[in-house]
């Protein structure tokens, strides 16, 4: 069995143009994400699907039972992948996760999903902290602008700085063209 397991975090409606929160690059992302999976399961790496939801009903985002908090279908679960739905930004916080990798006796975790700045920056960190070699697909990941102070940080800027202060001390940050071979 491999000691890799591919973790696809939030790729879900919701960041698609359609959805609530859509994502500068998510196209591109999805297309590069179903690559990384495609030859994760060609190879006989495990894959494990992270889903975003709110813990309340009347959520106004990523609302349980909503079409925004599926799986974009490009990059939908094969039969027997594990899902694991979370409610927090970091993956491993409050699910079985490391569990599943414990299980799965895992000592790689290569990341791909949404958004750059927040989900996949905090699992990635999460996954180094705990001692998973930790690779982050940068090109398989999308963001959105943000504002601070007045300013708007362009989506572009935000995935730089974020996949940059991953490469800086939590993981390789490559592209999907160098997973896939």
């Amino acid at each position: 069995m491999s000691k890799r397991v591919v973790v696809v975090v939030d790729l879900q409606n919701e960041y698609l143009s359609s959805g609530k929160l859509p994502l500068t690059g998510i196209d591109q992302a999805v297309q590069s994400a179903a690559k990384v999976i495609a030859a994760a399961r060609a190879s006989g790496d495990q894959v494990v699907h992270i889903r975003h939801e709110m813990p309340v009903a009347n959520a106004p985002v990523f609302t349980p039972g909503s079409d925004g908090v599926q799986i974009i279908a490009g990059v939908a679960p094969a039969p027997g992948e594990q899902v694991i739905v979370k409610n927090y930004p970091n993956a491993f916080r409050e699910t079985d996760l490391e569990a599943v990798l414990k299980a799965q006796d895992a000592q790689e975790v290569v990341i791909v999903g949404a958004m750059s700045h927040m989900c996949v920056a905090a699992t990635s960190r999460a996954a180094s902290d705990l001692g998973y070699k930790t690779t982050v697909v940068h090109d398989a990941c999308a963001t959105m602008d943000l504002e601070f102070n007045g300013q708007v940080v362009p989506a572009a800027q935000v995935h730089a700085a974020n996949m940059a202060a991953i490469a800086f001390a939590h993981g390789a940050v490559v592209s999907a063209a160098e997973v896939v071979g």
